[in-house]
């Protein structure tokens, strides 16, 4: 026998004189198969390593038991906590994890989601990119919707697209970030804004407008500026801000990785955090509870996420005919840390 190659049913078959039907009954132990064969087989299999071909067989089943998790990064805790959610719920039903990083590229994204509509994915779990949000481009998800595969937004989504999806509720938690401010008692609030067009952005940044507004305080343009959800995006807008000639006294950034940023650039600048300017980021990233000082944040559950998130293809890919899609808005939590706290 080549060992340069897999054994196959047929091998087996060849050195048992028996048709390939019968090795493949006493390998999944057919009672039709006599026992003694049956063992000989199986323990013969053993040895010389034979394996499975489960492309085959679920080709045959009509099943993969493969999943696609489509996402911007996973460099950040969210993100990786979301897909610990997703493994939770579905690798103890059988389901494998395909996952796929796409690094805020459109292309890239477009191309993962064809090679897994092509190696017949069962369901898609996608957090859209930046590129594609700002390319206006959404076929590659029309594809998905068209080939009937359950399709499953977390954590970005895209409005138009009659699909289930499971988030945070970004606003809420962005607007209890800028009035624990508020009333700690910051007159001039900055924002550090995420990208343009993403609804986690666009929902903190609502968050952060609506809050000044309610408290009678002026929405200042050029207290805000645009950064990505990167550390080193932040140091040159909180230089910006710094050196204005009324600089702010508190800073909001659309992240922890961002308030991070802005606040090595205060301590370099010789300022006290909270007393010359308070920090809030967002996601409570495990590293926040640990920066000097510690970090005050808005908790998103992407645990949890991810485990509604595997609720909603379920009962997808089990519904009625009158299966209708849902949309899963889970709380965002205020977590007040020294970062804001003035004594």
């Amino acid at each position: 026998m080549n060992s340069s190659r897999p054994v196959t049913i047929k091998d087996i078959a060849r050195r048992f004189r028996c048709s390939p039907s019968t090795v493949s009954r006493a390998l999944n132990d057919h009672p039709a198969i006599n026992e003694d064969t049956r063992k000989n087989i199986q323990e013969y299999a053993r040895e010389v390593g034979y394996q499975r071909n489960e492309v085959s067989l679920s080709l045959l089943n009509k099943k993969t038991a493969s999943l696609g998790v489509v996402v911007p990064t996973i460099s950040n805790y969210y993100e990786t906590a979301v897909i610990e959610g997703l493994h939770q719920a579905l690798q103890p039903m059988g389901y494998t994890l395909n996952i796929c990083v796409t690094n805020e590229n459109y292309a890239l994204e477009k191309e993962y989601l064809s090679k897994l509509l092509s190696n017949r994915t069962e369901g898609i779990f996608l957090s859209v990119s930046q590129e594609t949000y700002d390319s206006g481009y959404y076929e590659h998800l029309e594809s998905v919707i068209q080939r009937k595969t359950p399709l499953i937004f977390i954590d970005r989504e895209y409005e138009d697209f009659e699909t289930s999806r499971a988030t945070v509720d970004d606003y809420h938690g962005a607007f209890a970030a800028v009035e624990h401010l508020i009333n700690i008692g910051y007159k001039n609030i900055a924002h550090l804004k995420g990208p343009n067009g993403l609804t986690v952005s666009e929902q903190r940044f609502k968050g952060y407008v609506d809050c000044l507004k309610k408290y009678g305080m002026a929405v200042q343009d050029e207290f805000i500026i645009n950064t990505n959800f990167k550390v080193e995006s932040a140091i040159v807008p909180t230089k910006r801000l710094l050196e204005m000639a009324t600089p702010p006294d508190a800073i909001f950034g659309v992240n922890d990785q961002v308030a991070i940023g802005a606040m090595r650039v205060v301590k370099d600048k010789g300022l006290r955090i909270p007393q010359d300017v308070g920090l809030v980021g967002f996601d409570n990233s495990p590293i926040s509870a640990y920066t000097f000082p510690s970090l005050t944040t808005v908790s998103r559950p992407g645990r949890k996420i991810g485990m509604e998130a595997s609720r909603l293809f379920l009962n997808q890919v089990n519904g009625a005919e009158d299966f209708k899609h849902e949309s899963i808005v889970l709380p965002s939590e205020l977590i007040i840390r020294e970062s804001s706290l003035r004594i």
